[in-house]
């Protein structure tokens, strides 16, 4: 227990933050040199890498996040399989520093959500609300040898939060501006935004899942042309939109649902991605990509006017993750968000492919200070509390 103190009282710390969301096509890891802790973490970024996860183990994965078709022994077994996965993420990204692991003070892991449950329903006489990280911190800490913090969702939902989003408090840390009001939104598998108003203190900080980002047009690549994600959104650019089927996209309940809310494939996976071929069954293969790729931007421009309009006149939009890269998106945004400036976090400095990963690194480091680094007006919890759980080599 020792060594807790002594990664506390490090001037720089060496943390590495890992990361694999709803989209489950690999893993992202980041090195970063920490000091200081709260609204006096000061970081710098030393290394990155996106490890894609073996060939297949996707489909094992999305069969076992769908309850009709999840194996309890399968899930067990993934636990400690995508722990041992994560820790070579760690090692790689190690290396690509040229770095040795002994010198790496920390790790701070996601880990892989296989079932979010923000909705609290009653069981035998209590309300329940749940969350899934599959990949056990212990496991990465065994296999490393270094102090491990992960479930970090869990925390939150024990003092009445949604537990998610969980990026909030890291963009206040970083994004948080004296002269804007700004919105940061993360392209993930799904989409969620944080608003940060000028001058903000975290109590008027607030946040929510819009939507998907990128799930519902990876999931129709996948069934059409058998690739992962539209790259650079050619696809959708080939296409046209489908009117009727993107009303019935965006009568979606979950868009009207008023924020603290969180979302995942529960709401726009593979059920989702079922029914909109349901619907444009005859239909070209690009016009179906690009209708939900237009949905996608609806839903995010939808969920900021409807929620946040009366509370924060937006003047930048920050975007980062993967869904950066595919350009039909992003001049989608531009163009239902007229008037406002649209750009990616790198143009602050920061990376739009490694920034929830490095999330990960500096809540890790938030947990050891011992602050609390959930936002109430994102998740809906009671009040602030220490993320995370510590594990040790």
């Amino acid at each position: 227990m020792k060594r807790i103190p002594r990664i506390f009282h490090k001037k720089k710390k060496l943390v590495i933050g890992l990361m694999s969301g709803t989209s489950a096509d690999g893993i992202d890891a980041a090195l970063v040199e920490v000091e200081g802790h709260g609204l006096k973490t000061k970081f710098h970024q030393l290394a990155f890498v996106a490890v894609p996860y073996p060939n297949g183990f996707k489909d094992f994965l999305l069969k076992n996040s769908d309850p009709q078709t999840a194996c309890l022994d399968d899930i067990a077994r993934l636990n400690f399989l995508i722990g041992e996965l994560f820790a070579e993420a760690a090692r790689r990204v190690v290396l690509k520093a040229g770095k040795r692991l002994s010198s790496i003070d920390l790790i701070g892991s996601h880990g892989q959500t296989v079932c979010h449950l923000p909705r609290p329903r009653r069981m035998f006489g209590k309300k329940i609300t749940a969350t899934i990280q599959l990949g056990d911190p212990t496991v990465i800490a065994k296999r490393t040898g270094v102090v491990t913090v992960g479930d970090f969702r869990i925390g939150d939902i024990a003092v009445g939060g949604s537990g998610a989003p969980l990026v909030p408090y890291v963009d206040y840390l970083l994004l948080r501006s004296a002269r804007k009001n700004r919105a940061v939104l993360n392209l993930g598998g799904i989409a969620n935004v944080t608003l940060l108003p000028r001058r903000c203190g975290l109590k008027d900080v607030w946040a929510f899942d819009t939507g998907p980002g990128n799930m519902v047009v990876d999931g129709l690549m996948k069934h059409f042309f058998g690739k992962p994600f539209d790259r650079d959104g050619l696809v959708a650019r080939r296409g046209k939109i489908l009117f009727p089927l993107l009303q019935w996209m965006a009568n979606h309940p979950y868009l009207r649902l008023a924020p603290p809310k969180s979302t995942g494939r529960e709401e726009f996976g593979e059920a989702f991605v079922r029914g909109v071929l349901r619907r444009a069954k005859g239909k070209r293969r690009e016009d179906i990509v690009a209708t939900a790729t237009e949905f996608t931007a609806l839903s995010i421009y939808d969920g900021i006017v409807r929620f946040a309009r009366r509370k924060l006149n937006v003047n930048e939009l920050i975007v980062s993750g993967g869904g950066v890269h595919n350009s039909y998106l992003m001049e989608a945004l531009q163009r239902y968000f007229r008037g406002i400036s649209v750009k990616t976090v790198d143009h602050l400095g920061f990376s739009s492919d490694a920034k929830e990963a490095v999330c990960f690194a500096l809540l890790a480091n938030e947990t050891v200070a011992g602050n609390p680094a959930n936002v109430p007006g994102a998740t809906g919890a009671k009040h602030p509390t220490v993320l995370g759980k510590i594990c040790l080599p």
